[in-house]
């Protein structure tokens, strides 16, 4: 069977009569605030990103975590809190995705809190750099039940590799990769669904189709080629691909750039997902990567108080009114990976 399927079908069977009920309830909620024009919203998250740290032992030039940018606190998503947030959403919740910004496997307890949510028939993503992926820990992931292991895998050649990865290991990402390929065929393991995600930039375009050849020979079971994010794109980047169809950019006649895509007074994220960080503040979506649409706060709410309170529906409002009264969505960009 096709290993894409085989994901495919495994999250489906992680569906049930009330999780189909509550997206189909989620849908047309969203349907609905869009013909209305004002925000109208039935059920619960299908979807949530939860981070386990913001530290990270890279130093990405495009990523918050790596330039050690942040202005919120950098810390580690403590049990008890993920915990409160599970119990308070399996029910209705199918999928959840262990990653936010940082590298998930420096949380010591990421893998048990893995454990915790497989074992309430959630199908569990995460996204590492995958520099601790030793023999250890791939035989804890598989243990765990993760359904979904992400590789960022940024160039076929160290020098490639580190023109991004700054401070990275390339041989160590691949070792890495050997060790969970290697337990997951012992151990007569379905999961979890083994992904290379390349982000395509300019120093690295030339090996697209060496990627792909790598993951085919290490055993990977699928490449996403994901395009960059900028934060200050205006003015161009050297990061910027001069291959069009993977760049999230357009010159512009004046040698500027501009983003692509158009800015539609509507957004489905915010009807049937969200994001919480390590320390339990609700924000819209990965985009608010240093917090600054914080919409409510676990340590003082239950998640549905937030989830249907006035300051999530008033922020709802604002998309559907003028998206671009909203910063971060102006850098913002649905759809940004090509399976490969």
């Amino acid at each position: 069977m096709n290993r894409n399927l085989k994901d495919g079908l495994n999250f489906i069977s992680k569906l049930n009569a009330k999780r189909a009920f509550n997206g189909l309830q989620l849908v047309s909620s969203y349907y609905q605030s869009k013909l209305l024009g004002k925000p109208y919203h039935s059920g619960m998250p299908m979807s949530i990103s939860i981070e386990p740290t913001t530290a990270c032992n890279l130093r990405c030039p495009e990523c918050p975590s790596g330039l050690r940018s942040f202005t919120r606190p950098t810390g580690m998503l403590k049990q008890d809190l993920f915990t409160s947030v599970i119990d308070q959403l399996a029910p209705t919740l199918p999928y959840l995705i262990f990653y936010f910004q940082g590298e998930p496997y420096l949380n010591t307890s990421f893998l048990d809190m893995v454990k915790y949510a497989s074992a309430k028939g959630i199908y569990t993503a995460t996204s590492t750099n995958g520099h601790y992926l030793t023999e250890q820990a791939a035989r804890a992931t598989i243990d765990s039940g993760l359904d979904r292991l992400i590789i960022s895998i940024d160039g076929t050649t160290q020098q490639t590799y580190e023109s991004y990865r700054v401070g990275g290991k390339l041989e160590k990402v691949i070792e890495g990769t050997k060790n969970i390929v290697r337990l997951k065929s012992e151990l007569k393991s379905k999961t979890p669904h083994i992904i290379f995600q390349f982000l395509v930039v300019k120093q690295n375009e030339h090996q697209i189709e060496e990627v792909r050849k790598l993951a085919q020979e290490l055993g990977v079971d699928e490449v996403a080629l994901k395009t960059a994010q900028i934060y200050d794109y205006e003015n161009g980047s050297e990061f910027i691909p001069s291959i069009d169809k993977y760049s999230r950019y357009k010159k512009n006649e004046d040698n500027s750039y501009s983003i692509k895509n158009k800015l539609l007074d509507h957004c489905w994220k915010m009807w049937h997902s969200c994001v919480i960080t390590w320390d339990g503040k609700v924000v819209p979506c990965c985009f608010d990567k240093d917090a600054h649409y914080v919409l409510g706060d676990l340590s003082k709410n239950t998640f549905k108080e937030i989830w249907q309170g006035e300051k999530y529906n008033d922020f709802r409002a604002t998309l559907l009114r003028s998206r671009s009264e909203i910063e971060m969505c102006k850098n913002c960009t649905e759809g940004t990976k090509v399976w490969a």
